[in-house]
């Protein structure tokens, strides 16, 4: 084993080719065993259900080098639970859950002279993915999908560091595909893209929706969930039928209680409310958690006053416990550790 030689503290989040992913195929009612590759590029036909009807449904996870140089994943079974959840939202077949970790596990030890070293603040991104894979014309699901792993060392989703966010609400909204259920890992990204760039064009670094029906009450923003501290130390998080469930807020939430011993709660919450909470943070895989300085909405500023001093911030003590978790520094609830042998 050589750890490549990268530049690891420079890495954004973006594509990197590694040299192997993983694929299996679908057809005439079952998966195929599956199998490693070593060429990046999918040929498919033109007509292919996910060019012409996006039957398509994705995940996201990452690998880490721990302190003592073991490889390990975060919680891949909940991905495959997730991402077979989504599947039967788009009437795919799901591909089964000990076949999901085992492929996550073989994908990665493959690949893991791109596992970044300890310390270095980067990660192996792990993204498997389904996509209806025959030819289709008629509005109708596919008769045959590939699922495929790909990996590439990422680094911070936000490149700030821990410098608090700055976000704003649009009129852009977005509502779940059935208008009643969770928006599922791998669907929600499409529909929050015009908001995104909307953000970005006015110098925020995303845009916050409300909920689709009366614009009151916050949800999510495109790419992770919020997590909200009171002045007295509790933890908000946002309950809706609308929104991703995220396994890094789940974790988030046992950190808090069981960890910081802290209380939790998941509710409602109202944009009018926003003022009085005393720090905020966007969290999800890709970024563990962030802190949120202001949200502008339309006229109004909204200020977090937390996040003057972030390193001393509640949410900062999250991000520090569960990256402990993570990278091996703190002991790891039981099956939450995958170790890559």
């Amino acid at each position: 084993m050589a750890i490549k030689n990268l530049d690891w503290s420079k890495l954004g989040f973006g594509y990197i080719q590694t040299d192997y992913r993983y694929e299996a195929h679908y057809k005439d009612g079952k998966w195929d065993e599956g199998k490693l590759l070593t060429d990046p590029n999918i040929v498919m036909n033109e007509c292919a259900c996910v060019l012409q009807y996006a039957q398509t449904v994705f995940e996201g996870l990452k690998a880490y080098r721990t302190e003592d140089g073991r490889i390990v994943t975060f919680r891949p079974d909940l991905n495959a639970e997730r991402m077979a959840d989504s599947a039967e939202t788009l009437v795919m077949p799901p591909y089964p859950k000990d076949k999901f970790i085992e492929a996550v596990i073989k994908t990665v030890k493959a690949n893991e002279d791109w596992v970044p070293p300890f310390g270095s603040g980067a990660s192996l991104y792990i993204r498997p993915f389904m996509f209806g894979y025959d030819s289709i014309i008629g509005v109708t699901p596919a008769n045959e999908y590939k699922f495929r792993i790909l990996t590439t060392p990422v680094g911070p989703y936000f490149k700030l560091g821990f410098k608090p966010l700055q976000l704003c609400v649009s009129d852009l909204n977005r509502a779940a595909p059935n208008g009643t259920g969770h928006i599922k890992a791998g669907l929600n990204y499409a529909m929050s893209l015009r908001a995104h760039e909307f953000a970005h064009s006015r110098g925020f670094d995303e845009n916050m929706f409300t909920d689709p029906a009366t614009s009151t009450k916050v949800e999510e923003t495109g790419g992770a969930n919020f997590l909200f501290i009171t002045k007295d130390n509790k933890v908000v998080t946002p309950k809706s039928s609308s929104i991703l469930p995220s396994i890094t807020r789940r974790s988030l939430i046992y950190v808090a209680k069981e960890y910081l011993g802290m209380e939790v709660e998941e509710r409602e919450v109202f944009v009018e409310e926003l003022a009085d909470f005393k720090e905020c943070g966007l969290c999800g895989t890709a970024a563990v958690i962030s802190p949120v300085g202001k949200i502008i909405d339309h006229d109004k500023l909204i200020m977090f006053p937390g996040s003057e001093h972030p390193e001393d911030s509640v949410t900062n003590k999250l991000y520090q416990t569960l990256t402990g978790i993570q990278m091996g520094k703190i002991e790891a609830p039981e099956g939450w550790i995958y170790e890559i042998k």
